[in-house]
């Protein structure tokens, strides 16, 4: 019995049927179009694409951030201190102007005792005031800083170290007079301060006039604006 169906042909060579013929130097399974290896790539990465983000040009680090000797760093904290090199310590400035006071106002004192005659007067000097209050100015400008609060203290410490060595002044003054002219014994520099201040309250307002006046406020505005200056530099 004859068949209609031609018989099937054989491949040539020899070869199975069904099998793709490869391509030269490539592999059967590969997808067509795809490099193959015999080119060096990959058949599976994107062409001419890096798999890290690229650099921007000129060198510079992305998100902002600028090199720095070839490295990049963040950029700075917007919570930072935009004063650099400056000082703003109040406390300190404040416990450097009271020992200021204490000491200025003293010496103050002694060199008004120095100063008086025999007969118990006393010698204005007020050029004193103001070296008292540039003390105290230095004190308070060069450890506190620029805080505007500084200045205020200083006058503030300016005017009681004035006072207060004219007052002590006066009580060494009265002191020394009265045990040079056979006064009592008892009427000591401390117990004037202490037990007898209102009578050298009064003896230091008998004595305040205009001159006394002009130089408290020289004193007070030197140490004012000379602290001021001191906390700017």
């Amino acid at each position: 019995m004859s068949s209609n169906y031609p018989p099937p042909q054989q491949p040539a060579g020899g070869g199975n049927p069904y099998a793709q013929q490869p391509a030269a130097g490539g592999s059967p399974y590969a997808p067509q179009g795809a490099p193959q290896a015999g080119g060096g790539g990959n058949p599976f990465a994107q062409q001419g694409a890096s798999p890290y983000p690229a650099q921007p040009q000129g060198g510079q680090a992305p998100y902002g951030q600028q090199p720095f000797n070839g490295a990049a760093f963040p950029p700075p904290s917007p919570y930072a201190s935009q004063r650099v090199g400056g000082r703003d310590n109040v406390a300190m400035g404040i416990l450097a102007g009271v020992v200021a006071m204490v000491v200025a106002g003293l010496a103050y004192g002694g060199i008004l005792r120095a100063m008086s005659g025999d007969d118990g007067s006393i010698r204005d000097f007020r050029l004193l005031a103001i070296l008292v209050g540039a003390l105290i100015a230095v004190a308070v400008g060069k450890v506190g800083g620029r805080n505007p609060v500084l200045p205020v203290v200083a006058l503030v410490l300016a005017l009681v170290a004035i006072v207060g060595g004219e007052l002590y002044g006066t009580a060494l003054t009265i002191s020394h007079y009265a045990s040079t002219h056979g006064g009592p014994s008892e009427l000591t520099t401390s117990n004037i301060i202490f037990d007898h201040f209102g009578d050298l309250w009064k003896t230091w307002k008998h004595d305040f006039g205009v001159s006394r006046a002009l130089f408290l406020l020289f004193g007070g505005g030197i140490a004012f604006g000379l602290t001021k200056r001191l906390g700017e530099g």
